[in-house]
């Protein structure tokens, strides 16, 4: 049995959806806590997923799909309030009437404070508690250095991107180890680069760059980073088996609410699932890619993620999510099967 220290992960993460009305702000509520990274995307709509953090502040928009540098758009996420946040008219965070439209959302710790843990000083806003720290800090000029996350343990996925340099968004995850990165915005494979993480993995306090310029040049660069919480949060990975009608199944040791999965083996989307859309049926057929702005699609075939109160199978026959012998890395989020103060997860 899986015991977990967060008696209600909705207070940590949540999924948020709400319908387009086109109006010139709309107020999204109901995601349970003020979110500190808010990632939102146009389901109906081919139009970019929109990222946003309390520590770079409102306005200021990254794409996951995209390379390009931060942009200020005063018409796309205006406010973070305390039951969710604000947005205007953009059509790719507030969307037009009748869009569906949905949210991810992160609790950390505000706008942030100085850490001076590495040999780069960082801006550091961590919650402990969930595992969850949004890091921005200045490169040195491509010299080796070290930064401090702020989690006081070591995290297994860390997704960094450079603010006024249009870099890629180098991906470290533990399982693919500090030699090898990943890039949310590209389909590629792991790839072999010293030159990313300097291959050092990452301590309780420290995480490091090497000389490349896609995290650590004389730019700004944010990170998101991600620790391990017992039946809250994990990342692992697992081996496809191309068996649609009894596909790999991955113990979490919590109810599912979202899994993030790219093949690492080989060329492929980051898919994107959580417990809210298709909310009738399981497994859930919603296509989103982190790496597309395409809109969301069913597709029977691709991206099944049957969420069991314990983990979650993947069917289909996609080499997307479960090709046979090919493998996978994934980062998930959940509510506890059993907290310490006895609350206990649902079945399926």
């Amino acid at each position: 049995m899986a015991f977990s220290t967060i008696n209600k992960s909705s207070e940590h993460f949540n999924t948020k959806l709400w319908t387009g009305t086109g109006d010139a702000t709309t107020t999204v509520s109901g995601v349970g806590f003020q979110p500190d990274w808010t990632w939102i995307k146009n389901r109906d709509v081919g139009d970019d997923h929109a990222l946003f953090d309390a520590v770079r502040g409102v306005e200021k928009i990254l794409f996951s799909n995209s390379t390009s540098i931060e942009s200020t758009n005063t018409e796309s996420l205006t406010a973070f309030n305390s039951d969710g946040f604000v947005t205007g008219n953009h059509r790719g965070t507030g969307g037009d009437a009748g869009n569906k439209m949905v949210s991810w959302n992160w609790k950390a710790n505000g706008a942030g404070s100085s850490n001076t843990d590495g040999s780069i000083t960082s801006t550091v806003s961590a919650n402990t508690t969930a595992g969850f720290s949004i890091v921005k800090y200045t490169g040195n000029n491509g010299a080796s250095g070290t930064v401090g996350h702020g989690l006081g343990v070591k995290p297994k996925m860390i997704i960094t991107k450079g603010l006024t340099y249009a870099s890629s968004w180098a991906t470290y995850h533990e399982d693919i180890t500090a030699d090898y990165w990943l890039q949310l915005c590209e389909t590629d494979e792991a790839t072999d680069n010293d030159t990313i993480w300097n291959d050092t993995e990452p301590t309780s306090t420290l995480f490091t760059v090497g000389s490349s310029n896609q995290v650590n040049d004389n730019y700004n660069y944010i990170a998101y980073c991600f620790a391990e919480v017992p039946g809250y949060s994990k990342m692992g990975k697992y081996i496809g088996n191309g068996n649609d009608a009894n596909g790999t199944f991955v113990y979490t040791g919590f109810k599912t609410s979202f899994v993030l999965i790219k093949k690492t083996s080989g060329t492929d989307n980051w898919t994107l699932s959580d417990h809210k859309r298709d909310v009738d049926v399981s497994p859930n057929f919603a296509r989103l890619a982190a790496d597309t702005y395409a809109t969301e699609a069913d597709n029977i075939t691709w991206a099944r993620v049957n969420k069991f109160s314990n983990g979650f199978r993947l069917g289909g026959t996609d080499s997307v999510t479960n090709e046979a012998d090919s493998t996978y890395i994934y980062m998930a989020f959940g509510q506890p099967i059993i907290s310490n103060s006895g609350v206990c997860a649902t079945a399926r």
